[in-house]
């Protein structure tokens, strides 16, 4: 049976920031924990959403959490959580790309719930566990590639090592402001590896063989203005209208991954738990053409034409062979890296990352259940 929801109130638009404070108020947060990390602290971000919780009046008093990893911890979780107690908080503003957002999520679970973070993991069978106590989250991404503001779900690397998702509507922020201006910082790299996590998120989950027509609508669109718009945006970061078409394809992924991803992302789940230096986005952007040639063959690809609809949106007429190499050409032209090997990863790793990828929640959602051996074959067509 598919699920089919649509999802909570966004804001998207260009000064959609100075909307905070009110948006605070309409979802009854009048003591919110900031979970953000350094680098948006240092780029003045955080400065600027403080301003905004106070306009109209005097700012809401508040505490901030700006220890969060690229790669979100639980021992990042239970520090900021010890904070949110303390400071006697009542919500939680996630400011910052996807890895703040998912740290929120995760002192969501953890302010409310007990035991340690994996108990709740989906994987684990937690998703029934998490409960509506969770507080209420404000989502403002300063990225535009994971869409998690968006999103029912958080990618979290628990105690034990392992990089595992954690999902239930509870979670899904009651708010998302989406502010493009948020975004002209980005340096480049950054900004062609979290465009192309939104466009990996747009393809995959417009391949994967649950019926949900909206998320297909919503992911072909996604698609198409990502594709228009990725290289405009990395290469001049000041461009408004480029930025918020890629943070309107980052959110679009994101409302519609709901009907599930797949290979991709088990892989890049996995490889992101053992190397966690590497940028998840990066790891898509690398996956994404093995990937495609290995769903060709799947029986919902080949009957509804999915190939050849996406190549078309991505103006390549509708000639399915050209997608691969039309995405290896842009990693290139991204300045990203041509393969694992250029990211530093050995052959050595393949078998546990195998083992994770066989393991994750995204892996049974592929249109084409993929094998050990099938995702050996995908890491060595990647190098």
């Amino acid at each position: 049976m598919a699920q089919i929801f649509y999802l909570t109130q966004i804001q998207i638009e260009l000064g959609a920031l100075r909307l905070l404070a009110s948006e605070c108020e309409r979802v009854g947060i009048e003591r919110p924990l900031i979970v953000t990390d350094a680098g948006v602290r240092a780029a003045g971000l955080l400065q600027r959403a403080v301003a905004a919780l106070g306009l109209g009046g005097a700012a809401l008093p508040h505490a901030v959490f700006d220890a969060t990893p690229s790669n979100p911890t639980e021992a990042a979780v239970r520090a900021a959580a010890a904070v949110y107690s303390q400071a006697r908080c009542d919500g939680l503003i996630a400011l910052g790309g996807g890895s703040a957002i998912d740290c929120a999520k995760g002192v969501a679970i953890a302010v409310a719930h007990p035991g340690p973070l994996k108990t709740y993991a989906t994987i684990e069978g937690g998703s029934a566990k998490i409960s509506a106590q969770v507080p209420p989250l404000i989502a403002v991404p300063t990225t535009a590639g994971t869409g998690s503001e968006v999103a029912r779900g958080a990618i979290l690397i628990v105690d034990d090592g392992r990089k595992l998702g954690f999902h239930s509507w509870h979670l899904l922020p009651k708010a998302a402001i989406l502010d493009p201006e948020l975004t002209l910082g980005l340096p480049p790299l950054l900004t062609a590896a979290t465009g192309m996590d939104a466009i990996a998120h747009c393809m995959e989950t417009f391949m994967a063989s649950a019926f949900n027509p909206p998320a297909d609508g919503i992911a072909l669109d996604g698609l198409e203005r990502g594709w228009a718009h990725i290289e405009r945006a990395t290469r001049d970061g000041q461009d408004r209208q480029a930025r918020l078409q890629m943070m309107s394809a980052s959110m679009q992924g994101a409302m519609a991954f709901q009907k599930g991803l797949g290979c991709v992302h088990s892989l890049s789940h996995s490889l992101g738990g053992v190397l966690p230096r590497l940028h998840h986005g990066t790891l898509n952007a690398v996956f994404l053409p093995a990937v495609l040639a290995f769903n060709a063959s799947a029986a919902a690809v080949q009957q509804e034409r999915r190939l050849e609809r996406m190549a078309q949106a991505m103006g390549l007429g509708t000639d399915a062979q050209a997608l691969g190499p039309a995405i290896r050409a842009l990693n290139q032209r991204l300045g990203l890296p041509s393969g694992l090997v250029a990211m530093g990863v050995g052959r050595e790793l393949f078998e546990r990352v195998i083992e994770g990828a066989l393991a994750d929640h995204c892996h049974k959602s592929n249109p084409r259940l993929a094998s050990a051996d099938d995702y050996r074959a995908l890491l060595e067509a990647s190098m």
